[in-house]
């Protein structure tokens, strides 16, 4: 029972670091004009769900602020496992390395 109280808080650790990873930015004056740029290209204001690069962002004239779309996978086999991105999922893929077509578990992501 003891364990499995154990694993039950192990889960709820690993559930708490799943958060997305996030970032903003603080428009100068004048500055977004047209929209916000991020990475070469021009967004317009308000809710972007899906950028180039896998973040779901708001953007205003005073900034912008984002959050990223994927989860990082950090505790695997590292080695039997390799980590591909998926960028039509906008997430990480872990494999077997001897066989790409064959998932590996993932005990924990952070974003």
């Amino acid at each position: 029972m003891k364990s499995f109280l154990a694993f039950l808080l192990t889960m709820g650790i690993i559930v708490a670091l799943g958060d997305a990873y996030c970032w903003n930015k603080i428009h100068k004056p004048g500055e977004a004009q047209n929209g916000c740029m991020v990475n070469g290209k021009l967004y317009p204001f308000g809710r972007i769900e899906r950028t180039d690069d896998c973040y779901r962002c708001s953007c205003s004239e005073d900034g912008m602020e984002c959050c990223s779309l994927f989860h990082t996978p950090v505790a695997y086999d590292n080695k039997k496992c390799k980590v591909v991105f998926n960028k039509e999922r906008c997430d990480y893929d872990v494999v077997q390395k001897d066989d790409p077509s064959k998932k590996c578990f993932v005990y924990a992501r952070v974003g």
